[in-house]
């Protein structure tokens, strides 16, 4: 269909020409000043890869429960771990250590790091309670928890909420008279 190809100028001018539209107000502003056309990429993006991307596939080869654990924020500042793993690892590789010796010594400080957040909120715990008072969150939860926390107060209100009860009492009954008037029919 060549009618269909083009821009909206070039296909208003082919309908004006034709005698099948009459000539729009904008169309001579138009042509004075036309849109401007992009170049055609015909869907072939070249993927934009940075170089810890390669390390990064690893850290979550051998830590896929980060995945969840260590969450991206969009709103905070912190890199994601996965990132920082792969820096720490291009930082060592341009020291002359190499690929297997910076990947272990990057692990292993992931894994220091995260340890030594246990450890605070551990110690945080054990703190609250030598005073007397409720332990604090954890500052450091899983994203899992995170989402579950938000959600919980949704949840609560389920169980609880008046006009969702009525609905539920409703359902019920209905339910319950629909099983008598089978019955009745000889439906089972």
């Amino acid at each position: 269909m060549s009618f269909m190809r083009g821009d909206l100028l070039t296909k208003t001018r082919k309908l004006v020409k034709g005698l099948a539209k009459a000539k729009p107000v904008w169309l001579k502003a138009m042509e004075e000043a036309p849109p401007v056309t992009f170049p055609r990429t015909d869907g072939k993006f070249e993927k934009i890869t940075l170089p810890e991307d390669v390390y990064v596939k690893k850290f979550f080869q051998k830590h896929p429960d980060s995945k969840y654990e260590d969450a991206i924020r969009f709103s905070g500042f912190d890199p994601p771990p996965a990132r920082v793993f792969g820096w720490r690892v291009l930082e060592l590789k341009e020291q002359g250590v190499s690929e297997e010796e910076a990947m272990a010594v990057a692990d292993m400080e992931y894994r220091q790091e995260k340890k030594a957040k246990k450890q605070a909120y551990k110690r945080l715990k054990q703190i609250a309670r030598l005073q007397g008072k409720k332990p604090p969150e954890n500052p450091y939860p899983s994203a899992i928890k995170e989402i579950q926390a938000e959600e919980r107060k949704y949840v609560r209100e389920r169980f609880h909420n008046p006009k969702i009860m009525e609905i539920v009492q409703k359902l019920k009954e209905e339910k319950a008279i629909e099983m008598q008037e089978r019955r009745k029919a000889g439906g089972w």
